[in-house]
């Protein structure tokens, strides 16, 4: 029995938010969430810390671990004590809660000395953001995006990983993160349905290999017909940005930038409130680091 471990697992950002139609695409971002799983001789009871965010809810983290323990038939052997770290802003449409779930799931398997395959630790993850209900479909395309890293594109309802690219590890990402915080639990799913036929093109686009399009033309989309103010992103593109758009259900606003792209767009964002984070794309998978 290894009895702990801990893991890493990587932020994510919208191409295709899957509220609308049940299929989504995702990229993954070099953001990331440390979960350290010890378990315990104290059946079912999971005790739980988010370093990072004390405040935050820690409904995920029981949820999580309890479902790997379901799955391998362990729930009235063991508890378990997680903590976990992360730079990833909580509710602001960045993948914290898809990040976390799959750190701590992944940490949570070797700690018990068993082995999963990926797909099936995404979906535990998945299955757990149900059960804390912090999500409204899964999330999946999310979810894969940050265990994965690169490009996915998803059918979440099937949970099927339909197509995956590499990005150029050289592109910067760019996101203006307002300080108001926005649960996806939270979020007016009627509202997003309604643009579903139109959702589909870009989804198209994204299959086709022309993702950052599809996240400009996804998060205009979006941020349409949730009420919020597309001049971000549009002012963004103005200064050179090759892509921008909303981030998830808001209220954060992503961006690709190149190298030289950078201050501009910075530049341009002065003018909103909110924090800018410069991050670098990500390609790398989840791993454990002990």
């Amino acid at each position: 029995m290894t009895e702990k471990a801990e893991a890493v697992c990587h932020g994510a950002a919208t191409i295709i938010n899957a509220i609308a139609t049940g299929k989504g695409a995702a990229f993954g971002v070099d953001l990331w969430t440390k979960a350290e799983v010890r378990l315990t001789d104290e059946p079912e009871i999971v005790e739980g810390e988010i370093a990072s965010d004390p405040a935050e809810n820690l409904i995920l983290i029981e949820k999580a671990v309890k479902r790997v323990f379901q799955h391998f038939g362990v729930k009235k052997q063991f508890g378990a004590k997680v903590k976990t770290w992360s730079n990833i802003p909580i509710a602001r449409g960045l993948k914290s809660s898809s990040a976390a779930a799959n750190a701590i799931a992944l940490a949570t398997v070797v700690a018990l000395n068993k082995r999963l395959d990926d797909l099936a630790i995404v979906n535990l993850g998945v299955d757990a953001a149900f059960d804390a209900k912090v999500t409204l479909t899964g999330a999946f395309d999310d979810a894969c995006a940050s265990y994965f890293g690169g490009v996915v594109i998803t059918d979440n309802v099937k949970r099927k990983l339909v197509e995956r690219f590499a990005i150029p590890n050289e592109l910067i990402v760019l996101f203006l993160v307002p300080t108001q915080k926005a649960y996806t639990i939270s979020s007016d799913i009627n509202k997003m349905r309604k643009i579903a036929r139109f959702v589909k093109i870009p989804y198209r686009e994204a299959l086709k290999g022309n993702y950052w399009r599809a996240l400009t033309l996804n998060g205009l989309l979006y941020s349409l017909a949730l009420g919020y103010d597309p001049s971000t992103a549009l002012d963004a593109l103005a200064a050179g940005a090759l892509a921008a758009g909303l981030c998830g259900k808001g209220p954060a606003v992503t961006a690709i930038v190149s190298d030289e792209g950078v201050d501009s767009v910075k530049t341009a964002w002065q003018a909103y409130e909110g924090s800018i984070l410069e991050v670098r794309v990500n390609n790398e998978k989840a791993k454990i680091l002990s």
